[in-house]
């Protein structure tokens, strides 16, 4: 069964996240992803432990847990692109390639002749996608992106955070890389519209990913509340800006989610946690009446919840139709039934681990299921058979290439 990418191939010059998060989707759906790498090192994220991948035997190896989640499927070659003879086998590479996705620097690439210009110039066909901080264009684009600083620069840390007026209010990063991560999945999107765009018409083209941009748009409606009022949205902790209540509650051992959407099911929850008139109450009974009186419907609510357990609250509240959930760490995720019905963490064969876990992509195609046979690679495993295979170098040449710190 051909996999939806299979037959396109992708040089893959990214590191960290963004860009390898990127890459890992084509390999995902069936890409062949070829992932340059510094002789000796590699990719920043395999030092980025602990904790660390265990062999077969318990024993750490160098291979970072962060550098895992975001490589598997993929080649690994190692090429010193800082010298010449480095840079013709790059160029020599992206010609037997589809795409080439990078995340250096604005115009780093253009010294080694492995820019958009140079490439496409060769292969008008070139899909070449760049990642940085801030875009290719504008008074930013000279600076190093990283997604801590484009979380507060892009607003997320402006809705993100316990409100100011409250015990440890202030601004927040999300617990996760979200300006990478969404960066990453907006480019895979790019990309496979790009080749689609090539299937058609035969040109490839450059595009131009920002995590900056990126952070900007995913803001979604908190975008529109403030283009629309001319407000711009503050921290409401757990909360929600516009529903009430809409939040975490604490129960009596520890924490659930309440989310009443509408009024009908305001009608409900009251009736579970043994409080109808606040139902009926003129100041409550519709949304945009709770919204204004937040904090006082808010304190009576946590009155009641903090009586019973959240086992007591989930079961009543879920019969009832009222939308909750229990609060849960990754160890809770990885046994709840439903993650495990929907076959969310997968075991891939690793030559040093025996087997490593991953986490499987949520994408479920009906006809082209994505596959998990190639584990995230050990550094320059593919190195003899890429430039053998690919580009024909005889085995004396890779050896001397090797001995001479190029590969």
């Amino acid at each position: 069964m051909r996999r939806i990418l299979e037959g396109i191939r992708v040089l893959d010059l990214t590191r960290v996240l963004a860009g390898p998060w990127s890459t890992q989707i084509l390999a995902d759906l069936g890409a062949e992803v070829i992932k340059l790498e510094r002789p000796g090192l590699g990719d920043d994220t395999r030092h980025w432990g602990p904790p660390w991948l265990k062999d077969t035997e318990g024993r750490e190896t160098q291979e970072a847990a962060y550098y895992l989640a975001a490589n598997r499927g993929k080649k690994s070659v190692t090429l010193d692109i800082a010298k010449p003879e480095g840079q013709a086998i790059a160029r020599d590479l992206a010609a037997k390639c589809d795409v080439l996705v990078e995340n250096f620097k604005v115009g780093d690439l253009a010294r080694y002749g492995l820019d958009y210009a140079s490439l496409a110039a060769k292969d008008p066909g070139l899909v070449y996608c760049s990642i940085t901080g801030f875009g290719q264009t504008g008074p930013y684009a000279e600076r190093p992106g990283y997604d801590f600083i484009v979380q507060g620069m892009g607003g997320l840390m402006s809705i993100t955070g316990e409100r100011d007026d409250l015990p440890g209010g202030g601004p927040q990063k999300v617990g996760v890389a979200v300006s990478d991560l969404f960066t990453g999945l907006y480019s895979a999107n790019a990309i496979v519209a790009a080749l689609f765009h090539r299937e058609r018409t035969g040109v490839g083209q450059h595009i131009d990913m920002a995590l900056l941009d990126c952070q900007v748009a995913m803001l979604a409606n908190m975008n529109t509340s403030y283009l629309a009022s001319g407000v711009p949205p503050v921290r409401f902790g757990n909360a929600h800006q516009s529903i009430v209540p809409y939040q975490v509650f604490r129960a009596s051992d520890a924490y659930l989610i309440v989310a009443v959407g509408n009024d009908s099911q305001f009608v409900r929850f009251c009736d579970v946690i043994g409080a109808p008139q606040l139902a009926t109450d003129a100041r409550y009974a519709k949304n945009p009446g709770r919204v204004a009186n937040r904090d006082a419907l808010v304190a009576l609510i946590a009155e009641r919840m903090v009586l019973q357990p959240v086992a007591h609250w989930l079961e009543r509240l879920e019969a009832a139709g009222v939308p909750c959930g229990p609060i849960r760490d990754l160890g809770q995720v990885f046994e709840d039934e439903q993650v495990i019905h929907r076959g969310l963490q997968v075991r891939v064969p690793h030559p040093q681990a025996g087997e490593v876990r991953l986490v499987a992509n949520p994408m479920r195609f009906s006809a082209t299921p994505i596959a998990y046979a190639s584990p995230p690679p050990m550094l320059g495993e593919h190195t003899d058979g890429i430039l053998a295979g690919l580009l024909g170098l005889a085995p004396d040449r890779i050896a001397e290439l090797r001995t001479r710190g190029i590969t």
